[in-house]
């Protein structure tokens, strides 16, 4: 007996038929799918063609290139231009704003290739986005948005073929590539209550580096729960989703050396926290950086702004939380 599979796109046609939205994202959505589509090919066939190395060049954040960044971004830029529908976008590989079309309706945050440090060993990356809607109402400022303000954030796990959507006050869903390289066979994510499954994930190798208070916690209860680290946020988030925990990207504060101190975090808010701490949210867990405060709530003041993150469960990020409230 044939298996018939709903695609992605049919998914996402019934709930903006059910929920009255226009089409504007569903073409919009079509173009970031087709780009994580050409993302996978290009990364499965990396290897063969010589695509796995080095560019020989640093980007905005100070980070080597490799080649997959710059195809990944470029190949993200093509779509969301062909679409029509983004007036701005921000990238991890651009140092500007990207201005697009004027007339679009959409602000787009993503990070092409997130997890570069993986790509010579074919482990798995991720390419991350936010979406945010333009002021329909009035005059544009082209400010940029807080996480709440996104009307849906995703996550592709490459060469895995799993993509995962959250979308405002609808839930959180994912999908695996088939054959045809159709996304496929959605699912409503909802993060596990049950403390059993659940994980943490952080790199080991800097915990003596996080603040007094974090380094306390992590030793109070990290025999509670598995310890899994695939170091990219991408892979090890989607572990999350599945098995519930929590992800912790502390503040580096501590470090023998002052200068590999960050204290203001490393992740990027806009492209990396808030799109996690969105699905999270919609999946029915929470977020928080260095201060105990929401990611959804901190308002970007500059577009490459990094942070903290602790994302997860919500009961394991209250519960930090609460910790990093304390003064010191």
């Amino acid at each position: 007996m044939i298996r018939f599979e709903q695609t992605f796109m049919n998914f996402l046609l019934q709930h903006q038929e059910k929920h009255g939205r226009t089409y504007h994202f569903l073409i919009l959505m079509d173009a970031i799918v087709s780009a994580g589509k050409y993302i996978q090919h290009y990364y499965l066939t990396g290897a063969l063609k010589g695509r796995l190395g080095s560019a020989g060049d640093v980007n905005v954040q100070g980070e080597e290139v490799m080649q997959m960044d710059q195809i990944a971004h470029e190949i993200t830029l093509h779509y969301l231009k062909t679409s029509g529908r983004v007036i701005h976008a921000v990238s991890e590989e651009s140092d500007g704003i990207i201005e697009i079309n004027p007339e679009g309706r959409y602000f787009v945050y993503f990070d092409p290739m997130d997890g570069s440090s993986n790509i010579p060993h074919g482990l798995p990356i991720g390419f991350l986005f936010g979406i945010a809607k333009r002021n329909l109402e009035g005059p544009e400022d082209g400010h940029l948005r807080a996480g709440k303000e996104y009307i849906a954030a995703g996550m592709f796990v490459i060469p895995t073929g799993t993509f995962t959507l959250g979308l405002k006050e609808a839930g959180t869903y994912q999908f695996h590539i088939d054959e045809t390289m159709n996304f496929v066979r959605p699912r409503r994510v909802v993060l596990p209550d049950d403390p059993k499954t659940w994980e943490l994930s952080f790199n080991a190798a800097n915990r003596h580096t996080y603040d007094e208070r974090v380094q306390k916690w992590i030793e109070e209860n990290e025999s509670r729960y598995a310890f899994r680290y695939l170091g990219a946020l991408a892979g090890d988030f989607h572990r999350l989703l599945n098995n519930g925990g929590m992800f912790m990207y502390p503040a580096i504060v501590n470090h023998p050396n002052p200068k590999k101190n960050r204290p203001e975090g490393k992740l990027r808010l806009m492209y990396e926290a808030s799109v996690v701490a969105f699905i999270s949210r919609e999946a029915g867990g929470m977020a928080v950086d260095e201060t105990g405060t929401p990611i959804l709530d901190i308002q970007p003041k500059k577009h490459h702004q990094r942070t903290a993150l602790y994302v997860g469960s919500k009961k394991l990020v209250e519960e930090i939380a609460s910790v990093l409230r304390k003064s010191s």
